[in-house]
């Protein structure tokens, strides 16, 4: 008989904007996995996984692969249909571009310990004006960036990279910072085309496991 194939690991937190993009690259490909459930205040059994503490991280049998990023070409690589890349050269680096605005220009600066910090140095206003700040400047940035090239989503008419990053940050400048879309009509396109997939509906984070019952 053979051997019954262990089922990845997801170790997330329902908020995390990072985790949520992880969470629609695992069901856009069709692969099951354990949620494993972090508390980012108890988190020391998870730094065995992740010495940096940081959610998500993805285990599959003996490999462990942290970042995003990381681990969301890993599962590219390692299962290549859909594919998350576009085969035009021009298209695939407009998809790299997007994902870097988000995880290097955004959502670092409106991560909870960050923003946190900030309203301990200062106040309720600066925080919310800091995070607003890194907010508008990476979708004024973005919007630049897709108008010529989007379709039904970021890149044209298949999701792709951009996407899986392009739609938690809405969700979470909507529904956690209350952010006005008015002013950027490509990135609010896109956000409406999502809600009409599965993939991305399943993922969001008042839909996880560890979400309070106020949020679902």
């Amino acid at each position: 008989m053979a051997e019954k194939k262990e089922k990845l690991k997801l170790y997330s937190y329902w908020k995390s904007s990072c985790s949520h993009r992880v969470r629609i690259a695992l069901t856009l490909k069709g692969i099951e996995y354990e949620y494993v459930p972090v508390n980012p205040l108890k988190r020391d059994e998870f730094l065995k996984i992740n010495p940096m503490g940081a959610v998500p991280a993805l285990v599959d049998g003996d490999v462990v692969v942290s970042d995003s990023l990381a681990i969301i070409m890993y599962l590219d690589e390692k299962y290549p249909e859909p594919p998350l890349l576009p085969r035009d050269l021009h298209k695939r680096a407009v998809n790299y571009q997007a994902a870097s605005i988000v995880f290097s220009g955004i959502q670092p600066y409106q991560n909870t310990p960050v923003a946190r910090y900030i309203e301990e140095k200062t106040n309720a206003e600066e925080k919310t004006a800091w995070v607003n700040n890194a907010i508008t400047k990476g979708f004024t940035a973005l919007e630049d960036l897709l108008v010529s090239c989007t379709g039904k989503y970021a890149t044209g008419d298949e999701v792709y990279l951009a996407d899986l990053f392009l739609a938690p940050q809405i969700h979470a400048a909507i529904n956690r910072f209350q952010i006005n879309m008015e002013p950027y009509p490509t990135l609010a396109k896109c956000y409406e085309s999502y809600n009409d997939l599965p993939a991305f509906q399943n993922a969001v984070p008042e839909k996880q496991p560890d979400a309070p019952a106020s949020t679902s």
